[in-house]
């Protein structure tokens, strides 16, 4: 049995698509399992135990004739089942001239009327992502999900330790690549000062570090220890970072899943978005955290936008830090 996953997405929707691999392993443990994700997120299965081989589709350089590539490779393996998570077209087209007997994805997708079986995708009744996923090989498997799990290697704890050390510590990301996602600066700053006794470990990318020095650079006289550790940790490093944290303080974002699927203990803060969407965290200990106030603009878009709609970003500002800390 051969199957393909494809979630061409964000960093979080690949890790949340890890689930299907999960619950495929287990209904099949001898099948063949690949997966097609875009270009930037393949580290996040570097020696994953359950997959064979990962297509990585470069979109920045030659996007189509890369695409193509991927379709010529993807025929040639005569795939079983190909399964697409992904809801838009150039996955379709993937998935549509596959050659795979069985087809299957969302019906938003626009080539989904070349797919075997088609599923409804709807975003806002409070469905996890990962049971959205998962309704795709229910037939295949049964109808509980898994969850969704990260595999860093014996290096990436390594690192992980030589960083923590025999410290009490917590992580937090401030960053989001959608501004009205991300909890502002002055209220980070404000929480960073509410805490004792613990290391506080600043997470991003590279180009999180002007952010995370500035948070790191307004606390005067902080009770904790604080590092800025943007851009030194691959994904996989912080997960395995995040795994052993007294507390990981993160947005409705990449590092939350993260977190997830590493069962880390989560603290996930949602400003513009909601809960309703169905991202969540899903590990045995996490909270969320949300505006108590009613209003009307909440959520303003499914991913965020660059500034608040109404200049007031009251989703955000509003948040008590003691309800993060409770």
């Amino acid at each position: 049995m051969k199957f393909l996953i494809i979630q061409n997405a964000f960093i979080g929707d690949v890790i949340l698509a890890t689930a299907v691999t999960e619950k495929l392993h287990q209904h099949y443990p001898n099948a063949q399992i690949d997966f097609m994700l875009r270009a930037g997120n393949e580290s996040l299965l570097k020696k994953h135990p359950f997959i064979n081989e990962v297509y990585v589709w470069e979109k920045k350089i030659n996007k189509y004739k890369n695409l193509f590539s991927i379709l010529s490779l993807v025929r040639e393996m005569k795939y079983d089942y190909v399964i697409n998570l992904h809801r838009f077209g150039s996955s379709g087209f993937i998935t549509a001239f596959s050659g795979a007997k069985h087809r299957i994805g969302f019906s938003k997708n626009g080539f989904s009327f070349f797919f075997t079986q088609k599923f409804k995708h709807k975003i806002g009744d409070g469905t996890h992502e990962v049971e959205r996923n998962n309704q795709l090989i229910a037939h295949l498997t049964d109808e509980r999900m898994s969850k969704p799990k990260l595999y860093p290697s014996e290096n990436d704890f390594a690192k992980a330790k030589e960083i923590s050390g025999d410290k009490k510590y917590v992580c937090i990301a401030p960053a989001s690549v959608w501004f009205t996602k991300q909890f502002p600066k002055e209220k980070w700053i404000e929480l960073i000062n509410e805490l004792k006794d613990v290391t506080v470990f600043l997470i991003g990318a590279q180009n999180d570090f002007e952010l995370c020095e500035q948070i790191k650079s307004q606390i005067p006289n902080p009770k904790s220890q604080i590092f800025n550790l943007s851009g030194e940790l691959s994904l996989l490093e912080t997960a395995a970072l995040f795994q052993n944290a007294q507390m990981n303080y993160l947005n409705d974002s990449a590092p939350m899943h993260i977190a997830s699927a590493m069962n880390a203990q989560t603290t996930a803060i949602f400003c513009s978005t909601t809960p309703a969407f169905g991202f969540v965290p899903l590990s045995d200990n996490f909270q969320i955290v949300e505006t108590k106030e009613k209003l009307d603009c909440r959520p303003c878009g499914l991913h965020g936008h660059k500034q608040c709609p109404k200049g007031h970003f009251k989703c955000a500002l509003t948040i008590d830090v003691k309800e993060i800390l409770r």
